[in-house]
């Protein structure tokens, strides 16, 4: 059979959607979410875990937090049917925070699913954690393992490198330099609340003038019209 030109058109597109397709479900890995953050604040992050294995479950991740540029605080937001479990680590050097000293971080998080809880194939779970104040530095690194039903252990380790792409990338979290007027935002959000609250005023007064001015038009033109009726009544009883 001889395919026309719109037809080899159609199968054409079709393979290179496949092809595309086939490479991106296999890219699928361990990210976190959002993948940028400012320094010296605070954020929640998600790590988005993907199954991508047709056999087997995700049952356990780990996910490693750096010491060398530490941060003080990492709380974590509980998961149903999974147990999470944190590792501390001395710090070389203490992080002075306004409360004093911290002299141990967070370095590891270990998260577990109970035997209903595990991710299936086809299936993805997020995982969230806050944490601050973010170093002065310009990006944090969270090496992951994702351990499967099966035993096997995919090591999400492959740091970043310029122009090259990992086949296991880690988690990266993006740090940019707080803005210099960045102080300022909390004075300049109040002058926008004020201006809103003014302009609302406004609108409430214009309203209500609007409104008194159709009730008093209402009033007149009842005011008229029992006019004229009193003046019919009037003319047929002379």
């Amino acid at each position: 059979m001889r395919l026309t030109p719109v037809l080899r058109a159609g199968v054409a597109l079709a393979a290179a959607a496949a092809a595309l397709a086939f490479p991106a479900a296999a890219s699928a890995h361990v990210t976190v979410n959002p993948n940028t953050a400012t320094q010296g604040g605070y954020t929640k992050v998600t790590f988005r875990v993907p199954n991508e294995k047709d056999s087997a479950s995700t049952t356990k991740l780990e996910i490693a937090i750096p010491t060398d540029k530490p941060v003080a605080s990492v709380s974590l937001k509980p998961v149903q049917g999974w147990t999470a479990e944190t590792e501390t680590s001395k710090l070389a050097t203490p992080i002075k925070t306004d409360d004093g000293e911290v002299t141990g971080a967070v370095s590891k998080i270990t998260w577990t699913a109970d035997a209903n809880s595990a991710i299936k194939p086809g299936q993805f779970q997020e995982f969230d954690i806050s944490l601050g104040p973010l170093p002065a530095t310009d990006q944090i690194v969270f090496k992951a393992l994702q351990t499967y039903s099966d035993g096997d252990v995919v090591r999400w380790i492959d740091e970043p490198a310029p122009g090259a792409e990992t086949e296991h990338p880690a988690p990266v979290l993006k740090l940019i330099p707080k803005a210099a007027g960045a102080t300022t935002s909390t004075s300049s959000t109040a002058a926008q609340d004020a201006a809103a609250t003014a302009n609302d005023s406004k609108d409430d007064n214009d309203g209500t003038a609007i409104t008194l001015a159709v009730i008093g038009l209402l009033l007149g033109l009842a005011g008229l019209v029992a006019g004229l009726l009193a003046y019919r009544r009037s003319g047929r009883t002379t």
